[in-house]
């Protein structure tokens, strides 16, 4: 026991010693153009965090984003008046980091690590970098369990594996807070990592209070910064969120990371971007766009030690997948789910349209049956929307087609297990047997679409002779 307390000890201290810089950097503000800073004589790496001093006396943070020629780009982390040619500017760290620990369980913290919850200071003596590097491939461990969300439609459709990398797309205002909020409450994980950046500050108390909930923050992490904070702090905070899931990650725990909102931090990347002087690219997004969203998600995997599951939400401008933001993310994510706008409109909630949606670790984290049931209720669900409009007016004929008339009458006890109410806690469990009880129920519905008169055992007059099929062996088709 000994040995492994002094070896705890000499890493707090090595940490502590590399936070201290060997000599000061100072340097003059010399420019000002739109929402940056330009500081002459200041020699500081592009991350660092420094701080303005003005002439009054009042200190603004602010981080190095860049360089050109012989000064030093800055970007101002508060507000920019008062800021003066000559005011003093100084570097605090050369590299972003945050305090973290067991401490922060519980609490909600902004994109520096202080705490906002009015709870009194975090005592924590780990200090991390927040621009470190995700798994290397090699580290990596194959998924091959499941991790229960909470969430029927999830758990048994489109199942997750720990250390799986899943995007939730829509629209604004179609629940993806809401579902967020299920998940992180109902969720098998141990610890849960919530990075809420972008968002309104209505939202905020909204969400911890109502979608959270008590039980739900207690063995949560919550960090915060909203829409009206600067660029740099926003981008931040999803990696603050992403370094404390890796915390607790290496403590071997399974830890869930859930990011509202990507697009967000892509705003706000853009945002550093064309400050920066960089040329936009697709629709205005610069290129370090596209390179800073891989270093965020892959900060998700399972290692030797524990997993980190991640959820990144993608707001979808207009409905439209093929959109920029949305099409890179598709590309660099394990999976996706798709919340409707027509389903949220009928009432159907969480409005994750099954059809729409995919896991590609589902195969290696489930059982043959369980994953040829969630097939088959996603084939019957396809086959009705290709006859919805005819059900609908009445034109569909019961008796055409055996896998069409066994869609339509299906429908109803196959939404009804999709849905669910915000407060019903569904274990992964219980969400394959209720799988398993949903694909005994369609067995009787077939039967009595067959044409048969179960009393003589014969066809009906008015349908021409077919071959009675069973349940079990139609549905093996599909």
């Amino acid at each position: 026991m000994k040995p492994k307390m002094g070896q705890d000890n000499f890493k707090q201290r090595l940490a502590a010693l590399e936070r201290v810089q060997s000599f000061e950097i100072e340097g003059r503000i010399a420019g000002l153009t739109g929402l940056t800073v330009e500081a002459a004589d200041f020699s500081v790496p592009v991350g660092a965090q420094c701080e303005i001093i003005t002439r009054n006396g009042v200190v603004i943070a602010a981080e190095a984003i860049g360089f050109r020629s012989n000064v030093s780009v800055l970007m101002p982390l508060g507000e920019m008046s008062g800021i003066a040619r000559g005011d003093k500017v100084r570097c605090l760290r050369t590299h972003s980091s945050v305090m973290i620990g067991a401490q922060l369980l519980g609490r909600v913290i902004n994109g520096e690590g202080k705490p906002i919850d009015g709870k009194g200071p975090i005592l924590c003596q780990v200090r991390r970098r927040v621009d470190s590097e995700g798994l290397a491939p090699l580290k990596r461990i194959r998924i091959h369990r499941p991790i229960g969300t909470g969430v029927r439609a999830i758990d048994a459709i489109t199942t997750c594996g720990r250390g799986q990398r899943m995007g939730i797309f829509s629209g604004p205002g179609v629940g993806k807070s809401v579902l967020l909020g299920m998940i992180a409450r109902y969720t098998a994980a141990d610890i849960t990592v919530i990075g809420l950046v972008g968002e309104r500050g209505r939202e905020v108390r909204e969400f911890i209070e109502k979608d959270l909930g008590c039980e739900g923050l207690k063995r949560s992490v919550v960090v915060v910064s909203t829409s009206d904070e600067p660029a740099p702090r926003r981008v931040k905070a999803g990696f603050v969120a992403a370094t404390i899931a890796e915390y607790f990650r290496d403590q071997g725990k399974d830890v869930l990371l859930l990011m509202d909102s990507v697009t967000r931090i892509a705003m706000a990347q853009r945002q550093i971007g064309l400050a920066m002087g960089e040329p936009p690219a697709t629709k205005g997004f610069t290129p370090s766009v596209f390179a800073l969203l891989p270093k965020l998600i892959e900060r998700c995997g399972l290692s030797r030690q524990g997993s980190i599951t991640g959820f990144f939400t993608v707001l979808v401008e207009g409905d439209d997948l093929s959109e920029p933001i949305s099409d890179a993310m598709r590309g660099i994510l394990d999976g996706h789910l798709w919340l409707a706008r027509e389903l949220a409109n009928r009432g159907h909630y969480p409005a994750i349209d099954v059809v729409e949606s995919i896991s590609r670790v589902m195969p290696e984290v489930t059982e043959k049956d369980h994953l040829n049931q969630a097939r088959k209720i996603i084939r019957l669900i396809a086959l009705y929307r290709d006859i919805e409009d005819l059900v609908n007016i009445g034109a569909y004929a019961m008796g055409t087609n055996e896998e069409l008339d066994l869609a339509v009458q299906a429908q109803g006890a196959i939404n009804q297990f999709l849905q669910q109410a915000i407060e019903e806690e569904v274990t992964y469990d219980q969400a394959l047997h209720e799988l398993k009880d949903l694909s005994k129920t369609l067995i009787p519905a077939r039967a009595n679409t067959s044409g048969v008169n179960r009393e003589n055992k014969q066809p009906t007059k008015n349908r021409p002779k077919q071959p009675i099929l069973g349940m079990e062996r139609m549905m093996a088709g599909l």
